[in-house]
């Protein structure tokens, strides 16, 4: 399939390539002036210096930027660049389900079709191509993108109409952050009371304490190792949308609430490029303990 990828950052670069790994044809357009370029030369792409240049003659065109106002001016360039002609637009950024429904009207003006698809899974698994899709739209764009989706996760789900695959991947993202901001002050309350934390973890992996986040994020945490898989404002913002999204509803979130207000101190320390498991610097402020 021709594919126009826009966006290769930490995340879009892996899934890029594994799209060209697939086999189909890729033209690719960020930011960052000579990524794109030199992306495209290790992979096999052409690289294009706007993304309606990159979004010619592509069948389907694929976002993967930061934010809502990004992906809105992408929509905006694509629209007025030319006709759809029935093409698709996948933005597969965490933008927020009001975003994506305002990208989608705006890319339906000049006859394209928008789908709403973000992943989770963070670096490792976008390089391996074994990512969770949750994807919002038609059943028939969502067929048609299958194959893509494929080739970059293992776990790929029609979850409903356009916005719905962001409010999914918002409350799992919230739910991470929560878990994440859980086991930074368990293991806090362990170090204080001199609990041997290689027996806590092991005690909580095989029991009711389990979970994905501490698998991924004890150790880190216990080595002050925030190496990037996930950016911390790139969490604060996720969770920040899924509780603007709740008080919509009217339906509060009190443990996203907590963790947002740790991702925010871990903002002010100026930690918003490290991995969100920096989250435990201002706890341990908060607790007067380091690990």
């Amino acid at each position: 399939m021709r594919v126009a990828f826009l966006g290769l950052g930490i995340m879009g670069s892996r899934m890029a390539a594994n799209l060209a790994a697939a086999g189909h044809e890729l033209s690719v357009w960020t930011r960052t002036e000579g990524k794109a370029a030199a992306w495209a030369a290790d992979h096999g792409a052409v690289a294009h210096p706007t993304p309606a240049a990159a979004a010619a003659g592509a069948e389907v065109v694929i976002s993967m930027v930061v934010d809502g106002p990004q992906v809105l001016a992408l929509a905006g360039e694509l629209a007025n660049a030319s006709a759809g002609d029935g093409r698709l637009l996948v933005d597969m950024s965490t933008i927020g389900p009001q975003d994506a429904r305002s990208a989608a009207q705006i890319v339906a003006a000049s006859g394209w079709s928008f789908m709403d698809a973000p992943v989770t899974g963070s670096s490792p698994k976008a390089e391996s191509g074994t990512l969770t899709i949750m994807a919002g739209g038609s059943a028939e764009d969502f067929a048609r993108a299958r194959p893509l989706f494929e080739a970059m996760g293992t776990l790929v789900l029609h979850v409903g109409e356009t916005g719905q695959g962001q409010m999914v991947k918002l409350i799992n993202n919230a739910l991470a952050a929560a878990n994440t901001a859980a086991l930074a002050q368990a293991l806090l309350v362990g170090k204080a009371t001199g609990v041997d934390l290689d027996a806590l973890v092991a005690v909580m992996g095989a029991g009711s304490g389990g979970s994905a986040m501490l698998d991924l994020k004890s150790g880190p945490m216990r080595e002050h190792d925030y190496s990037t898989l996930f950016k911390l404002e790139h969490m604060l913002k996720d969770v920040r949308l899924c509780l603007e999204e709740g008080q919509r509803a009217g339906v509060p979130f009190p443990a996203a609430a907590a963790a947002r207000e740790a991702l925010t101190a871990a903002m002010g320390r100026g930690l918003g490029d490290a991995d969100f498991a920096a989250l435990l610097e201002p706890l341990e402020g908060l607790a007067g303990v380091r690990l």
